[in-house]
């Protein structure tokens, strides 16, 4: 998520491409030759500006779902600061230390409307991750990311809620706040289909998740490498069959379905695996527990996820996007990250506007061969 000025700036003006046996040079130019390239970086470069933090809300939920994150780990003890105050006085703080983008999490943020309320006042770029059980107030102007696991039978069964997806579609479905993020485990994959129809047929907007499992969970949602292959291919079919309503990329289904993680692929930028204090998230990024404490060395966007198996939506819209470098070797590559970089925006930024892919072939992570998955 976060490219700044600065080390756009410091982009080599020849770059190496990453194929084997490529003898090529490129320069920077070369990658925005055409001009849809060039006006898609026009567009994105604009949100290079976008330095993050994340917030659990509140402890509470009223759901509750097998392979949950928030339940793992210490965050679920702390105790809830109630007051709103509070709240805003952190928000300024933030926004004074150079943080100009908001993630609210768990346990359910819908549960504290009037804490959501301050944080837009004082911040208001940012996202919500709700379960979507309950509408948060169209004064609340954040991007809210309903969580989808499945039709209605999955979500009774792993979230313990009746009709949950026909109450999301109640509640959301002529919100233009509102992203309906399908994750992908390896018990739902021959539902998506179904469910994504639904959603389509009522003009919802949809991104992909992949499952990546808690630490120490061992549940049938986690995936291997046979449902990680038909994730991919379900994702590239339902792309193609709703392009209007899925925003997504081939090469985000690439990078969140390949057989090694996020952090394999791209190296995290998060704290809890990057020990870096100088430059990017390693300097700015904190994990805000319910009591307002932070912890810089789990700090990451889904705290608690066993991070060998992180494929996870929101890691992606740091990692991914963070090594512009790497994506920069050569145009075919640039287009891929520039597909996941507009895909990004138009799921996390409220106003932006996907446009058409760049890239429709699948593309292999800088390094890697795209026929095998494996190292280059």
């Amino acid at each position: 998520m976060k490219r700044t000025e600065k080390a756009m700036k410091t982009l080599s003006e020849t770059v190496q491409p990453t194929g084997a046996g490529g003898t090529k040079k490129w320069k920077f130019s070369d990658c925005l030759a055409a001009p849809e390239v060039r006006r898609c970086w026009e567009k994105v470069r604009q949100y290079f500006f976008l330095r993050e933090s994340t917030y659990d809300m509140t402890n509470r939920c009223n759901i509750r779902c097998d392979g949950c994150y928030y339940y793992e780990g210490e965050k679920q003890f702390a105790e809830e600061n109630h007051d709103v105050d509070a709240w805003r006085q952190l928000m300024r703080a933030e926004k004074a230390r150079g943080i100009t983008y908001v993630v609210l999490a768990g346990a359910e943020p819908s549960l504290v409307p009037e804490r959501l309320r301050v944080c837009y006042e004082e911040m208001p770029l940012g996202s919500i991750a709700s379960n979507g059980v309950r509408r948060i107030p169209e004064s609340v102007g954040y991007r809210i990311h309903v969580s989808v696991w499945g039709d209605d039978a999955t979500s009774l069964r792993i979230r313990r809620a009746k009709q949950l997806l026909s109450r999301q579609i109640e509640n959301y479905r002529q919100d233009d706040r509102a992203v309906f993020v399908y994750t992908f485990t390896r018990d739902n994959i021959d539902e998506a289909g179904g469910v994504i129809e639904t959603l389509a047929s009522q003009d919802c907007k949809v991104t992909f998740n992949v499952f990546s499992a808690p630490v120490g969970y061992r549940g049938r949602l986690r995936h291997d490498g046979e449902s990680l292959r038909r994730t991919r291919n379900v994702m590239l079919s339902l792309l193609s069959s709703f392009p209007e309503q899925v925003l997504f990329s081939p090469y985000n289904a690439v990078a969140h379905t390949h057989p090694l993680g996020l952090h394999a692929l791209y190296g995290c930028s998060y704290p809890r695996m990057n020990p870096s204090t100088d430059i990017g998230l390693g300097r700015s990024f904190r994990q805000y527990r319910a009591d307002l404490s932070w912890d810089r060395s789990i700090a990451c966007c889904v705290p608690d996820t066993d991070c060998e198996d992180c494929r996870h939506y929101a890691a992606g819209s740091a990692v991914v996007t963070a090594r512009l470098f790497r994506h920069a070797a050569d145009p075919d590559t640039f287009r891929a990250w520039l597909d996941y970089m507009d895909t990004y925006l138009a799921v996390w930024v409220m106003g932006y506007e996907k446009s058409a892919n760049l890239r429709p072939e699948l593309t292999a992570p800088p390094g890697f061969r795209m026929n095998d998955d494996v190292r280059a």
